[in-house]
């Protein structure tokens, strides 16, 4: 399997380098349109190789996707960490009654509670 992963990552990355070597042509990216430039006194562009523009949209998407998931399931790993805070304070719980109920009882019988 390992393999397999090996041989999937290298073809991934000839894939992108021949993508990135093919598309090296300059684009200028703009903040706003030139109409609204004027307007807003705001005239950011910048000059870059096309296949930086690709794939840094592709990284971006996935780190906005991925920060969106991680908002979207707050709510399940907030619930999570609940049932564990309620779990370990039952957990303690039955470990003091089980402590309370040894010492009422014989010193054989306490023996085999705690081995059973």
């Amino acid at each position: 399997m390992r393999y397999i992963r090996y041989a999937f990552l290298g073809v991934l990355g000839i894939v992108l380098i021949s993508v990135s070597l093919a598309n090296r042509g300059a684009v200028t990216l703009k903040l706003v349109p030139d109409d609204f430039a004027g307007l807003l006194g705001v005239n950011f562009a910048v000059s870059l190789p096309l296949f930086v523009v690709v794939l840094g949209g592709i990284a971006a998407g996935l780190v906005i996707g991925f920060f969106w998931e991680w908002m979207r399931e707050y709510k399940h790993r907030r619930e999570a960490g609940q049932k564990h805070r309620e779990l370990r304070k039952l957990e303690r719980e039955v470990t003091r009654l089980k402590r309370d109920n040894v010492k009422d009882q014989d010193e054989v019988l306490a023996l085999l509670d705690e081995a059973g």
